[in-house]
């Protein structure tokens, strides 16, 4: 009996999801958030909160009192105290109430705080912070910067760290790739605050920078890691397999560690974001649909991608 032997040089293994025979349907979904989103942007604007404008905000709590303090008789003290009539109040988790207002100096502040006392009683204050709006105006500005510079940065390095692999997909693309993922991740959460804002009121400040920053940095790690095993692959099967069956490949074996990861992180955001402090509230709504974005794009934007600019290259 004679054996015949089987050239398995151009196969690779049995994949379980084809990603890339399906991706006009996965970009198209990232397109149309994209594109809801910029419309948000565009015709809604994101609402801006105190850190980026100036103003103050003011969190106190009834500790004790003959007359109690709530929604109603609060709103009627400030609508007589306050000078700017155009404060914002709303409740928080711990019975305390938060307070937006114009920026005030701290004479102020203390003055508003004994009529608050002898209206109410004991009041615990949580917090208080003034800005004035030139620094309001200037922590825009860096802000801004800080995201372009951020963005800019993780796309140069990824150029250089894949400057190796320049074939079949030259190593400054997986930079624009890169940006474009990036891009992604930052401007869907950002449309979904604008309609917030719209709907509800719900301003941005310095924290929801900080959450757009970490999503960078968590959606760059992800993809890095499905780059990074397209760069092995394809160095391990050279021109013996299309780039398209590499890239499957590689995604397919990296898929389930970003989907656990990921699922592990939204868990413990999502456990956070119902029973952690109401300040921190849309931090962390800014992360979950950040990372949510980031994960999806790490998996199903941006290696269809790579192999879009494949077939490009050739035309």
């Amino acid at each position: 009996m004679c054996f015949r032997r089987r050239n398995t040089s151009n196969l690779i293994y049995h994949q379980t999801m084809n990603i890339i025979k399906y991706k006009s349907v996965f970009l198209g979904i990232s397109a149309l958030l994209v594109l809801a989103s910029v419309i948000a942007l565009s015709t809604l604007g994101l609402k801006i909160g105190i850190d980026f404008k100036g103003g103050a905000m003011w969190q106190v709590k009834q500790v004790s009192g003959d007359v109690a303090m709530n929604e109603g008789t609060l709103k009627d003290f400030l609508g007589t105290t306050l000078e700017d009539k155009n404060f914002v109040m709303f409740p928080a988790d711990d019975g305390s109430y938060l307070i937006r207002m114009s920026a005030i100096s701290e004479a102020t502040h203390q003055q508003y705080l004994q009529d608050l006392r002898a209206t109410f009683g004991t009041i615990e204050e949580g917090q208080f912070q003034s800005i004035g709006a030139t620094i309001g105006d200037e922590l825009r500005a860096k802000s801004l910067w800080a995201i372009v510079y951020v963005v800019l940065g993780i796309s140069l390095y990824v150029t250089y760290a894949f400057r190796k692999v320049s074939y079949p997909v030259k190593s400054w693309k997986y930079g624009v790739i890169t940006l474009i993922t990036l891009l992604h991740d930052v401007i869907v959460p950002a449309g979904f605050f604008a309609v917030l804002g719209w709907k509800f009121g719900v301003e941005i400040d310095t924290n929801f920078i900080v959450a757009l920053l970490v999503v960078m940095g968590f959606s760059v790690h992800d993809t890095i890691v499905v780059f990074d095993r397209i760069r092995e692959n394809v160095l391990n099967h050279g021109g013996n397999t299309k780039f398209e069956d590499i890239v499957n490949k590689s995604v397919n074996q990296t898929f389930a560690r970003s989907i656990n990861t990921s699922l592990t992180v939204l868990i413990v955001l999502i456990a956070m974001y119902f029973f952690g402090p109401a300040t921190l509230q849309y931090f962390i709504l800014t992360l979950i649909i950040g990372i949510a974005m980031g994960t999806y794009s790490s998996i199903f934007v941006a290696s269809p991608l790579l192999t879009i600019s494949r077939k490009l290259s050739r035309v």
